[in-house]
């Protein structure tokens, strides 16, 4: 089953760039949110809306989703952006996983469920914004502006020989900051307080004392995040596919790692690994002359951990 989107303007902006781990030249995507955030409840509606055997490109999209129709390209969007639908519009193990009939989360009540999702969104690339901020721009700038930021994408763009619209990235940075930083008195409506599924991860947050010409100042700091699972942790960790040996260093500060991809401190980590090796006795955490190593005797499977935070 595949599916166009709705209207023009929500074709993504594909632009060259990234570049992975097999030397391989992957690719910038730009827009197709309609400049909404995700909703709490937009993916299990987008889940049972697809399951039905539904289109969004149908004509009677709006009706059945009971959304506008670019809230019908943008509930599209963040599906494919969270991994939970692919290209074709087909759901995703994942999706089932949490939404089915059966479903660990179908209402996305725990916060594991949240981080769990932040952690597909910065590592599946569909939406590179969320991958470039948390795996290189906050190292880069860890306090920032919304024009700052722009500027950073059209840089990361025209060094790979693309060119994408200034308002095309504004637009992308907007949704990207409502979608994590809660929305300040002066700035909030009743609706923008609970509307972004991921401000309750609170890794975006405005410094209030800092203001200049380009706007606000916002940062993502390292915390602890002790609200984080340890199951989650594991899941990341297992998903990048690293071996039975991996390094410390690697865990806390490599590209779509734990300790990167949630912004965690070390102590934060480490609690996180001592949690894991409580629970999971065939990982141990090695520490020998200084050279500190997660190592697995045998590796549970991605499924496996989230069961046992689920409860399955």
């Amino acid at each position: 089953m595949s599916d166009s989107i709705v209207t023009q303007p929500t074709l993504p902006i594909i632009a060259s760039g990234l570049v992975d781990s097999n030397n391989r030249t992957e690719k910038f995507s730009f827009s197709g949110h309609e400049s909404f955030v995700c909703r709490h409840f937009w993916p299990k509606k987008g889940y049972d809306f697809v399951k039905k055997g539904l289109r969004f490109a149908d004509s009677n999209s709006v009706v059945a989703l009971g959304v506008g129709k670019n809230m019908v390209a943008s509930i599209q969007y963040w599906m494919r952006a969270f991994g939970l639908l692919d290209q074709a519009s087909q759901i995703s193990d994942l999706a089932h996983y949490l939404f089915g009939d059966k479903g660990k989360d179908i209402y996305l009540e725990k916060i594991g469920t949240l981080w769990l999702l932040h952690y597909q969104l910065v590592r599946d690339r569909k939406a590179s914004i969320y991958h470039l901020v948390f795996n290189e721009f906050r190292k880069e700038r860890p306090e920032f502006t919304k024009s700052q930021l722009v500027n950073y994408l059209e840089r990361k763009c025209r060094e790979n020989g693309n060119t994408v619209s200034s308002k095309t990235l504004q637009r992308d940075v907007d949704v990207f900051v409502r979608m994590y930083a809660r929305p300040t008195p002066a700035t909030s409506s009743i609706e923008d307080d609970f509307v972004s599924l991921l401000i309750d991860l609170e890794l975006l947050g405005e410094i209030e004392q800092l203001k200049s010409a380009g706007g606000s100042y916002y940062r993502i700091e390292a915390k602890d995040r002790e609200n984080i699972p340890a199951e989650i942790v594991l899941y990341a960790i297992l998903m990048q596919n690293l071996g039975d040996s991996i390094s410390w260093s690697v865990l806390l500060n490599e590209p779509n790692n734990a300790g990167v991809v949630f912004a965690m401190t070390a102590n934060g980590l480490l609690a996180k690994i001592n949690e894991i090796i409580t629970r999971f006795p065939d990982i141990t955490l090695k520490d020998d002359a200084g050279i500190r190593e997660l190592q697995f005797v045998r590796r549970p499977t991605p499924q496996q951990v989230l069961d046992t935070y689920y409860g399955s």
